[in-house]
């Protein structure tokens, strides 16, 4: 009879661990603040895990889920507590062909690109940085403040997949900021990143600032719509 007792005792553990405990898995999430096209400053939470990514925009109601092994984009409006999700590879496609369309036929202009670390360090919500210095054809057009405290292999995984899908259509638009991105990585990652382009001479504006990095275990309902929302299926675009 004990030895009964014990095997139930067993199973429904077993169950428990497999059937109502969320899967955790090894992630990161980042606090950060962005400005927006308007100028402002808001706050944006960004959850990485095993080729899954997610960007909360808490004062926007918004977020945004990519998949990667699974080929998912979900789109999360909390306001009407409803959600579209569609295939990744369908929605980077139909992203590219929407740029193509609104983006002028000019070819930019190639420009020389620099990066430089100068040396000069501080520390920034308490990270330990040094301030690199980016020029495009000798004029300072942006300074990034790169910390080492971290690994972010994680998150440069994500980061080259989404650069890799839209870099097949947009080589010479993207081949800029693939450069920029290359020659930064070896500095760190940017907490701090100001630009000089947006203020016409009158000095340098913050346009990123990372406030918290933290590892955690995430459960796999991070990467999933939340409960009850309505799913919406969008319509087929009109040929």
């Amino acid at each position: 009879m004990k030895k009964r007792f014990l095997v139930f005792l067993g199973l429904i553990g077993f169950l428990l661990s497999v059937v109502l405990i969320p899967v955790c898995r090894a992630g990161m999430v980042i606090e950060e603040l962005h400005r927006d096209m308007e100028g402002r400053m808001g706050r944006v939470i960004r959850y990485f895990s095993e080729g899954q990514f997610r960007t909360d925009h808490p004062e926007g109601g918004v977020s945004t889920i990519i998949d990667f092994k699974g080929d998912r984009i979900v789109m999360i409006d909390h306001q009407s507590r409803s959600y579209v999700e569609i295939k990744f590879s369908r929605w980077e496609k139909e992203v590219a062909e929407r740029l193509k369309k609104s983006m002028p036929e000019i070819k930019p202009q190639e420009r020389r690109v620099s990066v430089k670390g100068t040396g000069e360090k501080a520390l920034i919500n308490g990270f330990q940085t040094e301030k690199v210095e980016i020029r495009a054809d000798g004029e300072l057009i942006e300074e990034n403040w790169m910390t080492r405290d971290v690994d972010f292999r994680e998150v440069e995984k994500v980061m080259e997949r989404v650069a890799k899908g839209f870099s097949k259509d947009f080589k010479v638009e993207m081949k800029e900021g693939r450069e920029i991105y290359e020659k930064l990585k070896s500095y760190g990652i940017p907490i701090l990143i100001k630009d000089y382009t947006l203020t016409y001479g009158l000095g340098p504006i913050n346009v990123m600032e990372v406030k918290k990095v933290e590892k955690r275990d995430l459960g796999s309902e991070v990467f999933l719509p939340p409960a009850g929302y309505q799913r919406i299926i969008p319509e087929a675009p009109k040929k």
